[in-house]
């Protein structure tokens, strides 16, 4: 009756043990992009060094980005083609998972991605670009680089609403005693920023899907009952992970076939609706098992004629 419930309000439940585990959840770790944000981000500024056209840096960063699966990369392509930029032909494109992602145009290297992972590569970034960048990231917009060679091309700043219900949904979680953690690749700054916009009671900012798994793994050492919600490849892992995994019906088929639950609409109040879900499951379980004990603890002496010699 429970999955038949679930399944009406857009809850898809894989088997009874995720069920069971649910109801003891303590702690709620989230992604940001697609899980608390809409996951529809667009680019929304976009700032070059001296010397440097805003055309060109976004129609090589768009060329690169082509070739990748990330929300961000597609909400720079669309602002590329939105521009009507021709993107040139790309070869040796790679992708380094939590840092970004490279390929030549025109026999040079072309990277997109975290600072860092254009800072190992000795591309120096500007005093100038670093404070827009940290203002730009204060008012909770996604910051990419891009270079190349060794020579910086600029910043675009990306910016993905959070969901008009995230919030609600996480006040009922305090509600229920649940602790929600945020689990995010994005920055600190923005990570920060979208936590205090929604009461988020811990943030984890710059983790790779390994630090994510890691990161379960170690609340459920210290003896919490962990859920993880999530709509990516790179959640995979943390997902399968987790003592209850959940998946937003609006990520990937990887993300759904790592968790117990599955959320249709990708809402974060589905969450809050299936732990209420497996509460009353799981008090009405023991209900039932109460009664059946009581009536057979009776039923069974008085089947046997305990009350014969009464009556």
């Amino acid at each position: 009756v429970g999955v038949g419930k679930g399944a009406q309000n857009g809850i898809l439940i894989k088997n009874a043990e995720a069920i069971e585990r649910a109801e003891k959840v303590t702690h709620l770790i989230t992604d940001k992009t697609g899980t608390l944000t809409e996951g529809k981000p667009s680019v929304v500024d976009a700032q070059t060094p001296d010397g440097v056209e805003t055309g060109d840096l976004l129609r090589l960063a768009a060329a690169v980005e082509s070739q990748s699966e990330h929300p961000l990369a597609r909400a720079v392509v669309d602002k590329a083609k939105e521009e009507g930029l021709e993107l040139p032909d790309i070869t040796d494109f790679e992708s380094t998972t939590g840092g970004g992602v490279q390929a030549r145009v025109d026999g040079k290297m072309i990277r997109i991605g975290k600072r860092g992972f254009l800072e190992a590569e000795n591309i120096n970034i500007p005093d100038a670009l670093t404070k827009e960048a940290e203002r730009l990231q204060g008012e909770a917009k996604t910051v990419i680089w891009a270079g190349r060679d060794d020579q910086l091309l600029g910043l675009i700043a990306i910016a993905d609403p959070i969901k008009k219900t995230s919030k609600e949904a996480i006040e009922s979680l305090h509600g229920m005693g649940i602790t929600v953690v945020m689990c995010t690749g994005d920055n600190p700054r923005t990570a920060k920023a979208v936590a205090k916009e929604l009461g988020i009671d811990e943030v984890h900012a710059e983790v790779s899907p390994e630090d994510k798994q890691r990161i379960v793994n170690e609340l459920k050492t210290k003896g919490y009952r962990v859920a993880m919600a999530g709509d990516g490849i790179n959640d995979a892992p943390a997902l399968a992970a987790a003592d209850v995994g959940i998946a937003m019906g609006t990520g990937t088929d990887v993300a759904s076939e790592s968790a117990g639950l599955t959320l249709v609409k990708g809402d974060l109040r589905g969450i809050v609706g299936g732990l209420l879900l497996s509460r009353a499951v799981m008090r009405n379980i023991r209900q039932n098992l109460f009664f059946a004990f009581i009536y057979n603890g009776v039923g069974i002496p008085i089947a046997a004629g305990v009350l014969y010699p009464f009556f």
